[in-house]
């Protein structure tokens, strides 16, 4: 359907672009896969993508079990992958996407910064609560499925959590880490009943509160 409509840029993520791959190029899309890991990016490169975006330990969403920081990932890749490197994951301003371009990558993807500002079709709640966070405002979920997933410490978050230390199997835990609880937090500004996926950067988010429609300064006159 994408191809049908003329897109010829896509970002591939969550397993092996490799099925996708045939029909993608011969219709001269550029593909991007999106991975946690070196041993991923490689495969990427290997299958025929044109470009790697590597998420770091710091980024949201899934950021894969090794736990290796974009520090350390971004650079490690750029001197093995012969195709570009896009850096994501701890990344929000100038400042990192220079930083991206020190560890040798040739850009940068940015998530949970764009999630806080106007334009984003996200709930003002969601956007105070980013503002609010601090680096120690996250937790990781669903560890124990083998598939963390970073999100903001919350009610909700910390019910899986509990039940994820009673050793709750997959079944018990399914109810509760639906895509509706995501829809719940960002559609409807349920920022304590459902879940806010956001990376470390969000500690960085300090600019602007939201009222009224429009930005304001901080307390600290920012």
């Amino acid at each position: 359907m994408a191809l049908s409509e003329g897109i010829r840029i896509f970002e591939t993520a969550g397993s092996n672009p490799e099925p996708w791959m045939k029909k993608l190029k011969e219709a001269g899309a550029i593909v991007m896969h999106k991975c946690p890991s070196f041993r991923f990016a490689r495969k990427a490169e290997e299958v025929g993508c044109d470009a790697v975006i590597l998420n770091g330990f710091e980024g949201a969403g899934h950021p894969g079990e090794d736990e290796v920081s974009s520090l350390v990932l971004i650079r490690a890749a750029v001197e093995v992958l012969r195709v570009p490197v896009i850096a994501a994951g701890g990344f929000g301003d100038g400042r990192g996407l220079l930083a991206t371009f020190a560890l040798g990558a040739e850009g940068v993807l940015l998530g949970t910064r764009f999630m806080a500002t106007k334009e984003a079709p996200v709930h003002p709640k969601v956007k105070e609560a980013l503002i609010r966070a601090t680096e120690r405002d996250k937790v990781l979920i669903e560890r124990s499925l083998r598939r963390p997933l970073r999100i903001l410490k919350n009610k909700h978050a910390k019910r899986i959590l509990e039940l994820e230390r009673q050793g709750a199997t997959f079944d018990q835990l399914k109810s509760l880490i639906k895509g509706e609880f995501s829809k719940k937090a960002l559609q409807e500004g349920d920022t304590e009943g459902g879940f806010i996926v956001r990376g470390q950067i969000v500690a960085t988010i300090k600019g602007y509160s939201f009222g009224g429609g429009a930005y304001k300064k901080n307390d600290q006159g920012i």
